[in-house]
């Protein structure tokens, strides 16, 4: 199983990188910090359906400043969601503020309800990481799928990624009679090749989600990473490949029963086709967010080079030999995708 330093170094963000999350509106004046969040004055456990802790607490703040602090939530959903038309909150309401527990960054997770109908959604804030901002901007350009998320000085928002959590879908979905082994097999072999490719680690089945979407005669799925913080720090191949991970092996063996070889490669060929088209596409702004990227230390320089040559080895290559930095290691990546 893949090692992972037990608490990751956390990065600033740059002027390069604050230049390039302007340029493309991810930069925002916000009525509200991370750092005002901490003004809690109570807390309560949280438990979930099954009256487990969740390891999550949700939070109350002094009377005096309640009020402020949901009308500036309220304004940050209407930014993230609505480009900032508040008309879209009138019948909103912020049900609770949880912070969790565990891992290095205790992020806030707000939920906000329609008074309406009921229906809810979440959102998060953190202390921004600018490893965690390159994942984010990764995964939009370079996935399926589109990320919504905000900056704000040392504050970063992101928006809830739904689906099921991986490890609750092995438990719980794995042997469903609906459930399409070969379809979902496929899948993580597409997630596993845009996970090493853009090099993000750390993805095992507590930090992706399994979107599941039925038609009319079949389910699709689609593997969506939820957690960015090892975006390009660790030196070790094997953290960029979630095949290696030990929480992840009941997807792996279903792969092993219901793929062949020549068809894992395939699928692995067709998601390196799929990513080069997208760098094609997103030419201007991947270029501008690797300008950032590559003069940003966001890693030990011993990572950057011990990962340099174990890519070198991977693609029997030397191409690596002149990456300075985890960016420069990025782009090399990319570029071996377009060349292809």
């Amino acid at each position: 199983m893949p090692i992972i330093s037990k608490k990751k170094l956390t990065y600033p963000i740059s002027g390069p990188l604050r230049s390039y999350l302007q340029q493309y509106n991810r930069e925002h004046t916000l009525p509200i910090q991370y750092a005002d969040l901490l003004r809690y004055d109570n807390s309560a456990t949280l438990y979930d359906k099954r009256d487990r802790d969740t390891l999550w607490e949700t939070v109350y703040y002094p009377a005096i400043e309640t009020d402020d602090i949901l009308l500036a939530l309220k304004t940050i959903y209407a930014i993230l969601k609505a480009d900032g038309d508040m008309s879209v909150t009138g019948h909103l309401t912020i049900d609770r503020v949880d912070l969790c527990l565990y891992g290095n960054t205790r992020p806030f997770r707000v939920r906000i309800r329609n008074k309406v109908n009921d229906n809810f959604d979440y959102f998060y804030i953190k202390n921004a990481d600018a490893s965690r901002i390159y994942g984010l901007e990764l995964e939009h350009i370079l996935s399926p799928n589109r990320i919504s998320y905000l900056t704000s000085g040392q504050t970063l928002i992101e928006e809830h990624i739904a689906g099921v959590p991986g490890d609750m879908f092995f438990d719980q979905q794995m042997r469903d009679a609906d459930m399409n082994p070969i379809r979902l097999s496929k899948e993580f072999i597409k997630f596993n090749e845009r996970c090493f490719v853009r090099l993000l680690g750390d993805m095992h089945s507590s930090n992706f989600v399994v979107d599941i979407t039925p038609d009319f005669d079949e389910v699709y799925y689609r593997i969506r990473a939820i957690d960015f913080d090892q975006q390009s720090y660790e030196g070790r191949k094997s953290v960029y490949m979630p095949q290696y991970y030990r929480q992840n092996q009941p997807i792996i063996d279903l792969g092993t029963q219901y793929l062949t070889p020549e068809s894992v490669r395939q699928y692995q060929i067709e998601e390196r086709s799929l990513m080069a088209g997208r760098l094609r596409v997103e030419q201007t702004r991947t270029g501008d967010l690797m300008t950032a990227m590559r003069q940003d230390q966001i890693a030990p320089a011993t990572n950057v080079g011990q990962l340099s040559q174990a890519l070198n080895r991977h693609y029997r290559t030397r191409q690596f030999d002149h990456c300075h930095t985890m960016g420069d290691v990025v782009w090399q990546s990319l570029e071996l995708v377009s060349q292809h």
